[in-house]
């Protein structure tokens, strides 16, 4: 296992022994900062083990968490990938952006306020690798792209993808006939070969989006991880999440509480025995290790080239995911498993005596446009609805997020995935469910798990008319 090496650091297997980045060096100080941007699909905030995870293998981003800085309180605005997605690209809420659907596109007048299309007018080589997940992507909003999404294995030079029935759930066996790829693997040699091929007289931006760890939704195995990694976490056994019990499925919205609903339809696919837990637990935990060799790889040629000591590193992912909470898979909803994904940071200007400092400080996905364009020294444009992060770990003067808003649209019917919004802070959290006008009300420091809706109790409380009047207020804001 290949893990990453820093400054004279020293790695061994999965121990590691740490030495952080040099500082940004003098003849470095005048030169733009380098970006690469770094984003996992349906990636929860615990599911790597610098934050908190005791059995995933992911040395690397660990490594690159003790080098940098993370935020703990890392949230989407919305947990579905098309609309993630985009605001990560415009910084921008749903509301403002209008991605609610997955064939609509940005188009071009917004585009130009995205952050790829500042760095590129300010001089930057941009290149974009991966899942984009926004409509089709133009190849000519960017200098290097390969896009592609859907398959954890790629044909290749004419290979088909043979169909050889389906199962009880009617998911599909497939094979494939000739040579093909892991998309980590895609994902990681095409972003060596922009890394290689780049010209090396403008500064560079390289946006890298791994279809790992999202599931083949329609294929029978879900997660198909690589062979080479099947030697991982053979021997231990997967802790269930304590809320995974029929008492917890019953204890959410009726809506939700629906064999019709489709996260208890994927939670059947994936999770609805002990043994299909392990098996699926297990692999996506792999394809998690298999990013992280990634990530690792990809670190090395930033070093190998000289670009590493002026390159600002950015890893998160577009949305979180159950793992059988409440006895439902996916995403969609204001759950603290749906919405919390990791954030790992790594930038030269960070002084020697903060790194590896974790911030309490809520972060969005939409702060990470105004992050990378602000890094570039570039104008945020004032579309832009986040803030720049570096005024934390930098320690300029910032205003302090409190709370903000949560937003997930109309998807096909309400039956199906019902829309929501919702005020969160980091003590407390307000659901709306317009459709049905069901509402729910959690204290997250007295019931972390969000097991206990309250509403009902507080309803006519000075507390919940605060609270929704707020509600209002970033609403409005968001649009």
């Amino acid at each position: 296992m290949k893990n990453l090496n820093i400054s004279l650091g020293v790695s061994v297997g999965l121990g590691l022994f740490y030495s952080p980045f040099s500082s940004l060096s003098a003849k470095d100080q005048d030169k733009k900062m380098n970006i690469v941007f770094l984003l996992a699909d349906d990636l929860r905030w615990n599911s790597i083990g610098c934050f908190g995870n005791d059995v995933v293998h992911t040395p690397n981003l660990d490594r690159l968490a003790e080098a940098g800085v993370k935020f703990e309180n890392t949230y989407v605005t919305t947990p579905i990938s098309m609309v993630s997605r985009a605001s990560i690209l415009t910084g921008q809420y749903m509301s403002r952006h209008g991605i609610n659907r997955f064939s609509k596109e940005i188009d071009e007048g917004s585009f130009a306020d995205t952050y790829p299309s500042v760095l590129r007018r300010n001089g930057y080589y941009t290149g974009f690798v991966g899942k984009y997940g926004v409509g089709k992507i133009r190849e000519d909003d960017f200098d290097y792209v390969n896009s592609y999404e859907g398959l954890h294995w790629m044909p290749l030079n004419g290979a088909r993808i043979n169909v050889l029935g389906k199962d009880e759930n009617g998911l599909l066996y497939t094979k494939i006939q000739g040579d093909s790829i892991h998309v980590t693997d895609k994902n990681l040699n095409d972003a060596i070969n922009f890394l290689e091929n780049r010209p090396t007289d403008k500064p560079f931006c390289l946006s890298v989006s791994f279809f790992a760890t999202h599931a083949q939704d329609n294929h029978h195995d879900q997660y198909r991880y690589k062979p080479s990694s099947e030697k991982y976490y053979q021997d231990i056994e997967i802790p269930m999440p304590v809320t995974s019990t029929p008492q917890h499925y019953y204890s959410l919205p009726p809506f939700i509480a629906n064999e019709k609903c489709e996260s208890r339809v994927r939670w059947h696919w994936r999770f609805d025995s002990p043994e299909k837990y392990q098996k699926y637990m297990k692999a996506y935990y792999r394809m998690v290790t298999e990013i992280d060799l990634a990530v690792g790889e990809i670190i090395e040629k930033l070093k190998e080239q000289g670009e590493l000591d002026n390159t600002l590193i950015i890893f998160t992912g577009d949305n979180g995911y159950f793992q059988s909470d409440f006895q439902i898979a996916d995403k969609w909803y204001a759950y603290e498993q749906s919405i919390r994904v990791p954030l790992i940071v790594f930038d030269p200007r960070i002084p020697a005596g903060r790194r590896g400092v974790s911030y309490e400080e809520i972060a969005l996905n939409i702060d990470i446009a105004p992050t990378l364009v602000s890094a570039s020294g570039s104008p945020v444009p004032n579309v832009m609805q986040g803030e720049d992060l570096s005024t934390i770990y930098l320690k300029k003067k910032h205003p302090r997020r409190d709370d903000f808003f949560f937003e997930h649209p109309f998807i096909n019917n309400e039956e199906f995935i019902p829309s929501s919004q919702a005020v969160i802070s980091i003590q407390e959290k307000y659901i709306l469910y317009p459709h049905y006008g069901f509402q729910q009300y959690f204290d997250l420091r007295k019931d972390p798990l969000e097991t206990d809706n309250a509403f009902l109790r507080l309803k006519d409380s000075r507390k919940m008319k605060k609270l929704k009047k707020r509600f209002q207020e970033l609403k409005t804001m968001a649009k």
